[in-house]
């Protein structure tokens, strides 16, 4: 039960934005204070994407086949969930928290933890593999609760 104590930082993101919050109380009773939060812009990929896909010849007389483009929105979700986790370490290093919860989806969980350092998930006393960005503070606090209590 001392996953959520007083002081435990918990981050709430998916792949555009990240909500930090501290806890100011204990697990009985959530109470969350937002302290920051990073968002970034990232637009589809055909509005990022300067030209249509290349083409290139086959081997057959005029056959032509189009070719992958980079798809830059996906490339960006993977940029944002390295500079979060740049930014879990530089707060980690300075000691501005002892326990961390991160609360992401399943997909944005996987790229954080092959980019955290160890100094960052030494800190991590529970995943919850959910995507509440968009949840107000409150039932934040709730779900968070629910599911530390079911672990």
């Amino acid at each position: 039960m001392a996953k959520l104590a007083k002081g435990t930082w918990i981050v709430v993101t998916d792949s555009e934005k990240a909500l930090f919050m501290r806890n100011l109380t204990d697990l009985q009773d959530p109470n969350f204070e937002v302290t920051g939060s990073e968002e970034q812009d990232n637009p589809s990929d055909r509005e990022q994407s300067a030209n249509r896909p290349g083409r290139k010849q086959d081997s057959g007389v005029q056959q032509r086949s189009a070719m992958d483009d980079t798809d830059w929105h996906e490339l960006a979700k993977d940029r944002f969930a390295k500079d979060l986790s740049d930014l879990l370490y530089k707060e980690a290093h300075q000691g501005h928290f002892d326990k961390l919860i991160i609360v992401a989806s399943p997909q944005v969980l996987g790229v954080l933890r092959d980019e955290m350092h160890s100094e960052v998930t030494s800190k991590i006393v529970a995943e919850i593999p959910k995507t509440l960005t968009n949840h107000p503070v409150g039932e934040i606090e709730k779900i968070v609760k629910d599911a530390l209590e079911a672990a």
